[in-house]
């Protein structure tokens, strides 16, 4: 955790609160708090330190998750040679604000940092240094960000992931990211292609739509809410979040509104995650990352859904077996695992971390070691 970022006000009210018809559903998120499952937040103005030799500036006080044990985790692998860094090559695959970036960038004033995000207003925000490579890439363009930057597979020393959606996309109102402000039904996280999610709920039949809320939003009552959204755009086609929000809430059962979370939590969490292919992404992305490290190299990965955290903690897990076929009596040598495991299972934040920074509260954190490379002795 970085102790020096600004406090996060949890009373703030929401910049950009739904109007007073949709408020008579959901009078709880008048002035709801942003967290990492997509609530909504207050902006504030918050000067954040040097990145690559330039301020960044942002709109409200921005606290990376789980700061202080990802640098702990991934320094060894950065400070092989020297104490500051120098030699070391580092990507952060998911730029966001900037916040682990920069501290990296302070802790090891030496390293080299390849800033991945398919958000150009990520881009946007980051000073570009000498020692700081920016790609407008999703995070499995690692392969492309590397050449870009003129590194090949095999001479990364440490990647990290901080997936899901960014507090610079929730706190733009404008972005439809958040159900507790009323806004176009974007949410792309690259704005120059790609299907919005108004174009998702006016053109999928009830099928596919019950496919992606059951399967990327885990929503029990899918056919239910794809078949009324069906019959709504039928009337008008969908064009703001407040329409999907008081559709849900006259859709799903009084008694489960009551229960679990935001009643518009997974349909929005689905259509996110269709919208941008977050999870195929995801997919190639940590194979991709994988391979891309040298011998002693690190990798962490920040996930905050479950769907997220099953993918990380597979290919992780292969990562970790031996490749010595069942039956024998000892390890083959060559047949060793490819990685070592950083972290018993998934770690979660402390209660510390939850007092600081309350969008730590579904995090799971699993980082691997590599020890050799693929094919090698």
């Amino acid at each position: 955790m970085k102790r020096s970022a600004a406090p996060f006000d949890l009373q703030a009210r929401a910049a950009w609160p739904l109007p007073e018809p949709a408020l008579a559903y959901f009078p709880n998120v008048r002035f709801a708090n942003s967290d990492r499952d997509l609530a909504a937040g207050a902006a504030q103005i918050h000067q954040l330190k040097p990145f690559g030799g330039v301020a960044l500036t942002d709109r409200r006080p921005h606290i990376p998750v789980l700061l202080d044990r990802c640098v702990e985790l991934l320094a060894p692998a950065l400070t092989r040679n020297s104490a500051d860094g120098a030699g070391a090559v580092m990507i952060d695959a998911t730029l966001g604000a900037g916040g682990h970036s920069e501290a990296f960038l302070t802790r090891f004033p030496a390293v080299t940092l390849i800033g991945l995000d398919r958000d150009q207003t990520a881009l946007r925000l980051a000073g570009v240094g000498d020692r700081v490579h920016l790609v407008h890439t999703p995070y499995d363009g690692i392969d492309e960000a590397l050449t870009q930057s003129g590194y090949r597979p095999g001479e990364l020393d440490a990647i990290l992931f901080d997936l899901g959606v960014s507090s610079m996309q929730l706190d733009q109102a404008e972005r439809g990211f958040a159900y507790a402000q009323d806004a176009p039904l974007d949410m792309r996280m690259d704005q120059s292609s790609g299907l919005t999610a108004a174009d998702i709920l006016n053109t999928y039949d009830a099928k596919a739509l019950t496919r992606v809320l059951r399967e990327y939003g885990e929503e029990k009552f899918a056919p239910k809410i794809a078949r009324a959204i069906v019959s709504e755009r039928a009337r008008r086609p969908f064009t703001t979040t407040t329409e999907l929000v008081e559709l849900l809430y006259a859709v799903i059962p009084a008694p489960a509104r009551r229960t679990g979370g935001h009643p518009a939590k997974r349909t929005f969490q689905a259509l996110r995650t269709e919208v941008n292919g977050e999870l195929d992404c995801l997919r190639a992305a940590i194979p991709a990352a994988l391979d891309a490290l040298r011998p002693g190299g690190r990798i962490a990965v920040e996930a905050y859904q479950s769907l997220e955290d099953r993918i990380v903690k597979g290919y992780f897990t292969d990562a970790i077996a031996s490749r010595t076929p069942e039956g024998l009596p000892m390890e083959l040598p060559g047949y060793e695992p490819l990685f070592t495991s950083l972290t018993r299972g998934a770690e979660r934040a402390d209660e510390h971390e939850l007092e600081l920074n309350p969008r730590s509260a579904s995090v799971r954190l699993r980082a691997l070691e590599k020890v050799v490379t693929r094919g090698g002795l």
